[in-house]
């Protein structure tokens, strides 16, 4: 039972919950905003140098944030350069996952599976024969030849071979601030704002706002003004009454038939809904919904979208088909580009709960610009300390998060805000079965019977390859953190058993976990699908041949290291 719920005082779980903790302080202090117009200056809109530039900064961040995380805060980064630069989201988010996921090679906290090898490693020296070396934990840049290596790999990659296979897609807009003109092409979200006044004549007396939505040839409902409350993204059962005003968005004439056809007054300008309306206050956005979102499998009309956090959902983006009616019964999947209208703010709270990642590059919650040099001297300081092989890594991560909170650059509820808790309990739960693994023997039986099968003299370097292979494969059907789990401890025997470094093999089999560039059940790559449209056929010619280069390479480096 003590081992069962270990799992939750893991060095591993608190140094992911550190590196969450950490990589929100450094977005809430604006760190990303500085790097996109750093990037756009150092580019002088030259496509390939921009490209070059911004999946470098991405590698580099993975380093010290998890890939999802990085994936999070550079979406909008992306989207910025895109509005910008006119280079399509297509032909820079696969080579932006590709940097973030080598990139997590770089240190043991860049990504989950690296973060639970030294665990793993520890928990080996119970059961390691007599007379075997015992294993030591890697310290903090110990893979770091490695990542490099990756890194430079990607980015060649795609500077001189990838880039030629990225789909040009000239219809796709550039991304942010999402003009109107965009979602007029994209989603068919077409027109202005226009304020109807119900009348004593008007049906729509009575209804709500739901039924009134449904109606033939209705315009988009944005707002509702009744008595005093001016109301944007009003609830589906909210009531429509005599001297409502209600904010519809579409063509002039498509409002103007259904004004009068529902005996409402139609006024020339915004009067009621002026301030609401504002660009800088409201507008629409669009969102993707990540795997681990709760939206997932629920609709609209299910999760009360506008109720609880006062977004209208209007469309819904889903493999290249645009989904515009009766979208508030259309479940939700893994994927799913979302197109939203609210309340900047309102957006910003929604999003910190991380059921979508917002695309759109929008006016953000309150930002800590004047903590930027604290913020960046505490993280320098923490990494510095995890450098450090007298103190453990989880301690000096969680300094630099202690020192983060008493300096005022995050708030304990943002830092709460900031962990995945499903990553978190998924990691705590599946550290036991590594242990199992081990202790049971099962891991030294399967090391045992797979040389069997092998023929004598078999070269070292082509059984790593072989483990790596598995552990890529196991991670596209079981995700990474399980396939590192099963499989680190079986390779550790299967190392001693053949005379190979056990922790070379180990580390092998951490890198390979990650290694999926090719489907979406890589959170990452899930990300990017929906807003490039990327079709499972994109993702396997472009990112197959990639995971095999990152095998080699990662076998070659480690068999020069050890």
């Amino acid at each position: 039972r003590e081992d069962l719920f270990g799992g939750f005082a893991g060095n591993a779980v608190m140094s992911i919950i550190a590196t969450m903790v950490l990589g929100a302080g450094l977005d809430r202090t604006g760190a990303l905003n500085r790097l996109a117009g750093w990037l756009l200056r150092r580019a002088h809109g030259v496509e390939s140098r921009l490209l070059l530039l911004t999946t470098g900064a991405a590698g580099l961040t993975s380093s010290i944030m998890q890939n999802p995380s990085v994936m999070s805060l550079f979406l909008p980064v992306a989207s910025r350069l895109s509005s910008r630069t006119g280079l399509t989201l297509s032909r820079m988010l696969l080579p932006l996952a590709a940097a973030i996921v080598m990139g997590g090679a770089l240190t043991m906290v860049g990504n989950s599976p690296l973060i639970l090898l030294n665990d793993l490693l520890v928990a080996a020296n119970a059961n390691m024969p007599s007379g075997a070396a015992t294993l030591e934990p890697l310290n903090m840049f110990a893979p770091m030849p490695i990542g490099l290596a990756l890194l430079a790999a990607s980015l060649a990659y795609f500077h001189f071979f990838g880039s030629k296979s990225l789909r040009e897609d000239e219809t796709e807009a550039v991304t942010p601030a999402r003009t109107q003109s965009y979602f007029a092409r994209a989603y068919g979200i077409d027109g202005d704002v226009h304020e109807l006044t119900v009348t004593a004549d008007s049906p729509l007396v009575g209804m709500s706002v739901g039924d009134t939505e449904a109606l033939h040839g209705a315009p988009l409902l944005l707002a509702l003004r009744t008595g005093e409350e001016s109301r944007l993204s009003p609830p589906a059962d909210a009531r429509i009454w005599v001297g409502s005003v209600l904010g519809m968005m579409g063509a002039k004439e498509q409002v103007a038939d259904f004004a009068q056809n529902n005996f409402l007054r139609m006024s020339s300008r915004l009067r009621t809904f002026g301030d609401l309306f504002n660009p800088s206050r409201a507008g629409i956005s669009e969102a993707v919904v990540p795997p681990t979102s709760h939206f997932i499998g629920k609709t609209s009309s299910q999760l009360r979208l506008r109720k609880q956090l006062g977004i209208s959902l209007l469309a819904i983006n889903r493999d290249k088909q645009v989904l515009r009616s009766d979208v508030r019964s259309t479940p939700i999947r893994a994927g799913d580009m979302l197109v939203l209208h609210s309340i900047w703010t309102d957006l910003a709270q929604a999003a910190k709960d991380k059921d979508f990642v917002v695309v759109t590059d929008y006016p953000k919650g309150e930002q800590r610009p004047h903590k930027f040099k604290i913020a960046m001297t505490i993280f320098a300081i923490s990494m510095l300390l995890a450098l450090s092989s007298k103190i453990p890594v989880p301690i000096a991560l969680m300094t630099g998060v202690a020192g983060m909170l008493v300096t005022g650059v995050l708030h304990i509820d943002e830092a709460y805000a900031a962990i995945s808790w499903k990553t978190v309990f998924l990691m705590a739960c599946l550290i036991p079965l590594g242990w199992a693994m081990d202790s049971s023997g099962a891991a030294a039986w399967m090391a045992g019977h797979t040389l069997e099968q092998l023929p004598d003299g078999f070269p070292l370097w082509l059984l790593q390859l072989l483990i790596g292979l598995l552990t890529t494969a196991f991670s596209l059907a079981i995700s990474h953190v399980g396939a590192t789990i099963i499989m680190v401890p079986i390779a550790i025997n299967i190392a001693l058993a053949a005379g190979g470094d056990p922790t070379a093999f180990a580390l092998i089999v951490a890198l390979s976990a990650s290694n999926n560039l090719m489907t979406a059940s890589n959170p990452v790559m899930s990300m990017i699908t929906g807003p490039a449209n990327y079709t499972g056929r994109d993702l396997w010619r472009v990112g197959g041949p990639l995971s095999l280069l990152y095998l080699a390479i990662i076998v070659v480096v480690i068999n020069l290291m050890y």
